[in-house]
């Protein structure tokens, strides 16, 4: 059995060890500007090690600096999706989306929904509950204050703080399962067309409705065949051969 364990703990071991140095060759390429390789070991290493913001992130500026602007986005809309605090990646995505042709201006929304959805991107879905856990038992021990204790301070505090415990637990834990639909449902996607014409049906002989190009973000509604019914920011939507649209 010992002999079972040492043989696992070697091959932990070395894939630890392989994959920081799968890691340590990316970033040296990085610095020596040779971005393509930078891409490829990354890329790598995504594969070998499994996903992460980080990965995805260091990606997105690998194809950013090859001036591979449809894969930038796409890979710091993948680091996003795992940590939407990550201020780095949504500054660079900004400034990677200032470098594709369509400039699509969203749909005016309520601004308290725009707040929310802000505030929801904040943390992460593993985040948004550990809050929610931690504020639930708070929340408990506000209730215990409230009714176990005589002094009129304390129970006014265990009340209060209770109720608003209660309140951020809540949620706390609606934010996470919001964010983690997101990483499940996987509903939106990168064009990587150079250029391509959006049709009214799913068919090439559909009429034209508008062009869009390589990097636009679009949210993928339906799927018949070898087509997807996408929504743009705009409110626009038609139809597009998958094969032209990477999932984020």
């Amino acid at each position: 059995m010992k002999k079972i364990y040492s043989i696992l703990f070697f091959f932990c071991l070395t894939a630890v060890v392989w994959g920081q140095e799968l890691l340590n060759q990316a970033n040296q390429s990085y610095s020596r500007e040779d971005y393509k390789k930078a891409a490829e070991l990354y890329e790598k290493a995504l594969q070998d090690e499994g996903i992460s913001s980080d990965l995805y992130y260091n990606l997105g500026n690998a194809y950013y600096k090859d001036k591979q602007y449809a894969k930038a986005i796409l890979n710091y809309e993948r680091a996003l999706l795992l940590s939407p605090g990550n201020e780095d990646a949504r500054f660079n995505l900004n400034m990677a989306n200032s470098h594709i042709t369509d400039k699509i201006e969203p749909v005016g929304s309520f601004f308290l929904t725009v707040w929310i959805h802000s505030l929801i991107n904040t943390l992460s879905s593993n985040s948004w509950a550990i809050l929610g856990i931690i504020s639930f038992l708070l929340f408990i021990v506000g209730i215990y204050l409230y009714f176990f204790t005589r002094n009129v301070l304390l129970r006014k505090i265990g009340f209060f703080a209770g109720l608003l415990l209660l309140l951020v637990s809540i949620f706390s834990n609606s934010f996470a399962s919001e964010q983690k639909d997101k990483i499940t449902e996987r509903n939106e996607a990168i064009v990587f067309a150079p250029t391509i014409t959006i049709k009214s049906s799913p068919a090439e002989s559909g009429t034209d409705l508008f062009v869009l190009h390589e990097g636009t973000k679009v949210k993928l509604l339906d799927k018949v065949g070898e087509w997807s019914e996408i929504l743009l920011a705009d409110g626009n939507r038609g139809w597009i051969p998958t094969n032209q649209i990477e999932i984020i």
